[in-house]
């Protein structure tokens, strides 16, 4: 089997090639941060206007392919994702951090995620009946926007891609790929899977650089018709601030503060374990990740036991160490930021359980590594009650009744995920009904989700048409309807 052949470059028009400015920056190995492993161009608002006129031109025939050619396309894309799978996991590994096990869950729930939405893009049909006067046909039809950007976070750098592509490019979208800039060649073999596959030149374009030297053409160009981000509250503000006076279409994923509920009646032991997955798995980072403990007082305790055994036979390497149970944090930014989060907390009163710094050791001193945390006695005077702190640290939240834990649960401006571990029905169904998320949980950690149900969040951590399930497709349609009388 051949490996597929990174360009480090842009893809524009059909053709890989270097930015205009002829300008470049440095991705960094998060687990031996010393190490630059390549470089991409740091590209200018003239490639990405190069990069949306090609798009619009591309959207010309493209709107007019065969949903079974569209759909052939992605299906052979799936099958080259099969068959580099180890290939793949290497390089999200390289430049992300996680483990190879945790690359290889992101790269099967990309799969999930693409062949869930070929099936919903063969199936758009729009609607037809009898007027109410009669004598009328009156019926709807599903089109494509035109022009779509998708920026793309780091966390999940090849999930992400393809729950957004797919929809868009099966409606009939051309689109401008926009990867984050620690996880540029993740992006790039999405886009490199894709010319594979016989994706036709132009219908996806590929540009690196900073987000915001690009963002204004990203968004504002007057041929972008949408934009599908995912990332943090605040770009995702501006983002729909910029957008508003173009009056694009936005979709927007944002961050989260996610509860996980843990009642007097529930399984301890499951308990203890959903929160520490949630918690820590990927490092901390991915937006539904649990970052709050909210547990009745009575078995508070005992719980903590048992979360503090598991934490503690955790083992910080990097992530093709097999002996690996967490991996570095995504750079030295992200190091910094959680390190800032965490000496506020103990600053502001939270009595530290474990952890509490950076993590040192002999194959760690070069590595973005952050022990796993754990902060007891949190109340919402703190600021890490509220804040997103986006790495391995959890926060325990001490209540005396099941009232009391909803309240704490919904006092953030975030509504992404949340969940609740119980015994009893009544108040397992009232916290589904209650939860001020996008997706909620019952007995089970607060980041699991599937492909064919909705992701999105409520208050400050989604706007617009949620991604996945039938929505993911909807957002990149226009519905028109039809009158036809003879």
């Amino acid at each position: 089997m051949s490996s597929l052949t990174l360009n480090y470059q842009n893809f524009i028009a059909g053709q890989w090639c270097d930015s205009d400015s002829g300008r470049t920056f440095e991705v960094r190995n998060p687990a031996k941060w010393s190490e630059v492993v390549h470089s991409y161009p740091k590209s200018t608002e003239a490639d990405a206007h190069r990069a949306i006129d090609s798009a619009s031109k591309a959207f010309k025939t493209w709107r007019d392919v065969s949903l079974a050619e569209k759909a052939a396309i992605m299906r052979r894309t799936a099958e080259l994702i099969r068959e580099h799978r180890d290939q793949i996991a290497a390089i999200i590994t390289l430049e992300n951090g996680k483990l190879i096990s945790e690359s290889l869950v992101e790269i099967d729930s990309a799969l999930l995620e693409l062949e869930y939405q070929i099936g919903e893009g063969v199936r758009q049909f729009g609607t037809a009946g009898e007027s109410f006067k009669g004598g009328i046909l009156g019926h709807s039809r599903k089109e494509p926007l035109g022009v779509v950007s998708a920026i793309i976070p780091w966390n999940f750098p090849f999930n992400v891609p393809f729950r957004k592509l797919v929809p868009a490019l099966m409606a009939g979208n051309t689109a401008v790929l926009k990867p984050a800039g620690q996880t540029p060649a993740v992006g790039e073999l999405v886009a490199l899977l894709l010319e594979k596959a016989g994706l036709p030149a132009g219908v996806l374009q590929f540009v690196t650089g900073s987000g915001s030297e690009l963002s204004s053409s990203l968004v504002e160009h007057p041929a972008i018709e949408a934009v599908t981000f995912t990332g943090s509250t605040e770009v995702g503000r501006q983002i729909a601030i910029a957008a508003a006076n173009t009056f694009t279409r936005t979709q927007l994923e944002m961050g989260g503060k996610n509860p996980l509920v843990v009642l007097a009646d529930a399984d301890l032991d499951a308990a203890a374990e959903a929160a520490t997955v949630g918690a820590f798995s990927c490092a901390g980072q991915w937006c539904t990740a649990t970052s709050r403990l909210i547990v009745e007082s009575s078995i508070a305790d005992e719980l903590m036991k048992k979360i503090l055994e598991r934490t503690k036979n955790l083992s910080l390497g990097s992530g093709d160490d097999d002996n690996a149970t967490v991996g570095p944090v995504c750079g030295k930014h992200q190091l910094d930021n959680i390190l800032t989060h965490i000496e506020t907390a103990k600053e502001q009163g939270a009595t530290l359980l474990t952890g509490g710094g950076q993590a040192r050791g002999e194959e760690l001193n070069d590595g973005c590594f952050v022990e796993p945390t754990i902060f007891d006695g949190v109340n919402t005077s703190m600021e890490i009650a509220k804040e997103e702190v986006f790495g391995p640290v959890l926060s325990v939240m001490r209540v005396e009744n099941y009232e009391e834990a909803l309240a704490l649960a919904n006092d953030v401006p975030y509504g992404l995920s949340s969940s609740i571990f119980t015994t009893n029905f009544e108040k397992a169904l009232h916290f589904t009904e209650h939860s001020e998320v996008g997706l909620t949980h019952v007995n089970i950690h607060s980041a699991y989700k599937e492909p064919q149900l909705c992701f999105g969040g409520y208050k400050e951590s989604g706007f617009g048409l949620p991604e996945a399930g039938s929505a993911g497709i909807q957002f990149f349609q226009e519905e028109k309807a039809i009158y036809f009388k003879k």
